[in-house]
């Protein structure tokens, strides 16, 4: 683009995104007369999974608006919570995020994930078919048309990813309920329903089990369990809610 120019002012937190606008908050765009405002800011660096609402000399626009030279845009970040219409609020996450991936799943979030890594169009295809927010650090991935929905994951500390995913979305918690393998529901199960996946000191010290219903891996409360229920009681404090 190499037509008028139109001013781009970003809210603080979208800056990490635009070089242009890290210093001062707001950066100069060339307009065609052809190109999307949406288009515009992410060639700027920002993908659209993060921004809120576009203003346009102070009225709201559609991403589709296309900009004409001397225009003064606004671009404010995603507002939390951050409602996702036309589906239940599920998951979708890239290979990178496994860490993230289980603790979703330890607090019953319907959350997607595969160890190996399908690529960004079969993501992207697997978000669009099962109505999945996609959750990436990939912002190549995040810019991609077919997604059905995505955020930016910013840190890469999975406490503070976590935190942050609960704080958008706020989702529905259900901690205990799901296979953090598989995501397939978890039941109540005897030892001797799961007696093949016990070593002899677990056979002996444990009687409570559970199974999934679609893997079959068995659980037990065992070493980690304390580090798992401090998992879970700060993100039931986060929410203001007690477990069950």
């Amino acid at each position: 683009m190499n037509g008028p120019e139109i001013h781009v002012e970003f809210a603080p937190g979208l800056r990490v995104f635009a070089p242009r606008a890290r210093a001062t908050g707001a950066a100069r765009a060339a307009t065609d007369g052809v190109s999307t405002l949406g288009h515009v800011v992410e060639s700027l660096g920002v993908p659209l999974t993060e921004v809120g609402a576009l203003l346009v000399d102070g009225r709201e626009v559609p991403p589709g608006h296309v900009p004409t030279g001397g225009e003064s845009v606004t671009v404010r970040a995603v507002e939390h919570p951050q409602r996702v219409p036309g589906a239940p609020l599920r998951f979708l996450l890239d290979v990178h995020l496994g860490t993230l991936a289980r603790r979703l799943r330890l607090l019953g979030v319907d959350t997607a994930y595969e160890s190996t890594d399908l690529g960004d169009p079969a993501l992207a295809a697997l978000s669009a078919a099962e109505k999945r927010v996609m959750l990436s650090r990939d912002r190549g991935l995040l810019r991609r048309r077919e997604l059905w929905s995505g955020a930016y994951v910013y840190s890469t500390r999975p406490d503070d990813q976590l935190r942050d995913v609960l704080d958008r979305f706020q989702p529905e918690l259900r901690p205990w309920t799901p296979c953090t393998a598989c995501n397939g529901l978890l039941r109540k199960a005897t030892k001797e329903e799961v007696a093949d996946q016990l070593k002899g000191g677990t056979e002996r010290t444990y009687d409570v089990f559970a199974q999934c219903t679609a893997c079959g891996r068995a659980y037990w409360k065992g070493a980690h369990h304390e580090q798992l229920e401090a998992i879970v009681e700060r993100a039931l404090a986060g929410t203001g809610r007690r477990e069950p």
